[in-house]
């Protein structure tokens, strides 16, 4: 029986030790990816994809994978979900959420407060109404996007920053 159970306890050991192995990123990979990801935010040139909503005052939603931002240096175009109260209902039942693309935007990027993050936010002004987005981008390609709009409640989108591959 002793034996049993060490060799399950020995097996599954061995399991997750392997598991663990494949899945770790090295040093120079995370380097690459900090670097990529700088580069991406001075540019502009990255695709931010949300998987949690976090509307005001409601818990967290899950989203499916199609929701994102592209930002490019002469344009962005959004396709994100809202969840909240609105001040104002648009007149059209599909303009809910944020979908729109704008070629007039002011992009700002600084560096975060800690180490490895940086800051960006992009005011629209082609819109019909103020729209601001705040970016916070981590070094690992994790990012919140922060939504403030004068005709709706703030809501909050977790996600990753996907970069363009080089061709």
């Amino acid at each position: 029986m002793k034996k049993l159970s060490l060799f399950s306890i020995a097996g599954l050991l061995s399991v997750l030790s392997f598991c663990a192995c494949g899945s770790a990123q090295t040093a120079v990979e995370k380097e690459k990816l900090a670097a990529d990801v700088g580069n991406a935010v001075k540019v502009p040139d990255f695709t931010f994809k949300a998987t949690y909503a976090y509307p005001t005052g409601y818990k967290s939603i899950y989203l499916s994978p199609y929701y994102d931002v592209k930002v490019s240096p002469d344009t962005v175009i959004a396709y994100l979900p809202y969840y909240g109260r609105a001040y104002r209902a648009p007149m059209d039942p599909r303009e809910g959420g944020y979908r729109f693309t704008s070629t007039d935007f002011e992009y700002k990027a600084d560096k975060g407060n800690k180490k490895g993050n940086w800051d960006v936010v992009i005011t629209f002004r082609d819109l019909d109404r103020p729209v601001t987005f705040r970016f916070d981008i981590w070094e690992n390609g994790t990012a919140r996007l922060s939504v403030n709009d004068t005709d709706r409640q703030q809501i909050s989108f977790h996600g990753d920053i996907v970069l363009r591959k080089e061709e």
